[in-house]
């Protein structure tokens, strides 16, 4: 395909090779999870036995952007049914997760650290779930690269390192637990020195052994594998790992907030929950199918966001200039404001909301200048109560400890504070910003697999992060946070309630043409994966892009709307850009009313993606350079 004319024609050099191969690929946030799902596939494993395998490597290499005690979404088709189909890993808030605990315990919003921000774990039952059903590979032989890396050690990445050197009095002062884990001998490690984590290394053998007496006799049939997953996953939610949870998060412990909470996880949260599969929530776009989670997370986001876009003039569609970047921003808003006013685990008319007459009354709001209004629509279902719009937040009168938005320290306004001396620096932002409190955004990784059989997967696991809240002794890792998703005030769309989903900002994606997948694409970021990933789908779509070109161009993003993550401020017209826009183009957006915060040359943006083109069976991935840690390998 090539380039649109209408479109800014990309560099003739790229960052990295586009990959092209008819044997298999993967994409993920980090190489060693890259390589790990790649050796799977060499040794006869498919797709789905690659990304678990992958995924649990995850866990251990990247520990301060996920985690067992997290959650995952995953979007995927089988060699034998093209159906785009959600792979559902997402916990709901526990029984005793009540707005009224949290005002009770003198909390206006759910904190963005610590174990009282904790939905039931949902990364690893879903993890084994996609493995029973869709994998080859037993258990144990999925999880030893896992065990291995826990057990033996891995050089830990310098951004790992980043973060717990910016935790590192947090850990020592209130969380000793995760200072004994996090910090051998009293010292952050250096980067590249060997880090273990021999607890979750045991955690995963007693796994594997929960489903060792299965069919003690040898048989190796699907059934009797399928069997020995579930023993595991039984053990999981019900046996150990439950009871150390609900032993652990009893006893209070410091929070973002700044004041000391117990959790109130039990172990018949986790006992009740289990991961589940769903149909995608689908658009057209341009001709190609586009597939994502239902509105309990904020894909479908995306979704409207294209059916704005889609009529449109080509050279409107160009994230590169004035008027296209102007009318991406634009769009963009008008969805995102959609989705805080109706999305949620609740009753969501995704049908109206993705309609021709609703997209065409929405795309007429579309300005020549920038909006600084919130401007949601109405549609047969009345929306939830809007949210509090902050554009600061300052919790009993003391100034916060960082607002800004994930990945980009500053992008939501002045109120943040200033980066530690081992913070990433202008030209250093792909990974999140970590506040000495724990705070997180952008907490979030991602890996991309097909196989040459046509099995392809998407999946963007996150949450559980070394700085969520204090290492559960004995089991070497530690709770999510995403509560902090959900709202006290009664009567949003996504007001927290025991047992219902928080609204998760995981979003990958899964792209099909003619009933065929052709990408599987994701990014971590928080409120900016589908902003980011929009940019590759109009680029490569329309544009005529190859991945990586989609993938290195300059990206940007709106801050036009209550952020997902803790302290959930906004910055009305905010948009954020990586300089490599151009000044031209940047002026030209000011000038147009949009209040823009330049977040350096190569800021924006963790995408990876995987490619498979059904006519010819030629496989192709692509991986994010910002960072210089995402990695894509095939042949």
């Amino acid at each position: 395909m090539s380039t649109n004319p209408a479109f800014t024609a990309p560099p003739v050099e790229t960052t990295r090779p586009d990959l092209q191969g008819t044997f298999g690929m993967t994409a993920s946030t980090h190489w060693i999870a890259t390589a790990t799902a790649q050796s799977v596939l060499e040794r006869g494993g498919n797709a789905f036995d690659a990304a678990v395998a992958g995924a649990f490597v995850l866990h251990v290499v990247e520990p301060h952007l996920n985690g067992p005690g997290g959650d995952v979404t995953a979007v995927f088709a089988t060699a034998s049914d093209k159906t785009p189909t959600v792979l559902m890993g997402q916990g709901p808030a526990p029984a005793g997760a009540t707005p009224e605990h949290f005002r009770a315990e003198g909390l206006d919003l759910v904190p963005g650290a610590g174990a009282l921000a904790a939905a039931v774990p949902g990364a690893v039952d879903a993890w084994l779930l996609l493995l029973a059903e869709h994998g080859t590979w037993e258990l144990a032989d999925v999880l030893a690269p896992a065990i291995g890396y826990a057990r033996d050690g891995h050089p830990v990445a310098p951004r790992v390192v980043a973060t717990i050197a910016t935790v590192q009095d947090l850990f020592r002062d209130h969380w000793p637990s995760s200072a004994e884990q996090w910090l051998p001998g009293g010292s952050v490690p250096t980067p590249g020195a060997i880090v273990r984590n021999e607890a979750w290394a045991g955690v995963l053998d007693r796994l594997v052994q929960a489903g060792s007496g299965v069919d003690a006799a040898g048989d190796a049939t699907a059934d009797a594998r399928v069997a020995r997953i579930e023993a595991a996953r039984t053990e999981w939610a019900e046996g150990f790992v439950a009871q150390a949870i609900d032993a652990f998060v009893r006893a209070p412990h410091r929070h973002a907030s700044g004041s000391d909470h117990a959790g109130v996880i039990r172990a018949s949260d986790t006992a009740a929950f289990r991961a589940s599969t769903e149909p995608a929530t689908t658009a057209e776009f341009r001709g190609h199918t586009i597939a994502k989670t239902g509105p309990w997370g904020q894909g479908p986001a995306l979704l409207q966001t294209l059916r704005l876009l889609d009529p449109l003039d080509d050279d409107r569609l160009d994230p590169s200039t004035v008027l296209g970047a102007h009318t991406i921003a634009e769009a963009q808003k008008l969805a995102l404001a959609d989705r805080e006013a109706h999305y949620g685990e609740r009753d969501v008319p995704m049908a109206e909301l993705l309609s021709d007459a609703y997209s065409d009354e929405r795309r007429a709001l579309i300005g020549d200048r920038a909006s600084h209004e919130f401007r949601s629509g109405s549609v047969s279902v009345a929306a939830g109560t809007l949210p509090p719009l902050r554009e600061t937040y300052t919790p009993g009168g003391e100034p916060i400890a960082g607002v800004g938005e994930p990945t980009v320290p500053g992008a939501r306004g002045d109120a943040v504070a200033a980066p530690a001396e081992d913070a990433p620096t202008a030209e250093d932002r792909g990974e999140p910003i970590v506040m000495e409190t724990g705070e997180t955004r952008g907490d979030t990784c991602h890996i991309d697999v097909v196989d040459r059989w046509g099995n392809i997967v998407s999946a963007t696991p996150s949450g559980g992060w070394l700085q969520s809240s204090p290492t559960i002794p004995g089991l070497g890792f530690c709770l999510g946070t995403r509560l902090q998703m959900t709202w006290l005030e009664e009567g949003t769309a996504s007001t927290l309630r025991p047992g219902a989903r928080p609204r998760t900002t995981l979003t990958p994606t899964l792209v099909l043409r003619d009933g065929e997948p052709v990408v599987a694409l994701g990014s971590p970021g928080g409120d900016q994966q589908d902003q980011w990933q929009l940019l590759y789908l109009l680029r490569t779509i329309v544009g005529g892009y190859s991945p990586q070109q989609a993938i290195d161009a300059p990206a940007l993003h709106t801050t036009s709307f209550p952020g997902s993550f803790w302290p959930r401020t906004w910055t009305p017209g905010g948009l954020v850009v990586e300089d490599r826009l151009g000044d031209d183009v940047i002026t030209g957006l000011e000038e147009l009313g949009h209040v823009v915060t330049r977040a350096g040359d190569w800021s924006l943006g963790r995408l990876s993606c995987v490619t498979r083109d059904p006519d010819t069976g030629v496989m192709g991935a692509a991986a994010n350079p910002r960072g210089a840690q995402g990695y894509a390998a095939g042949r």
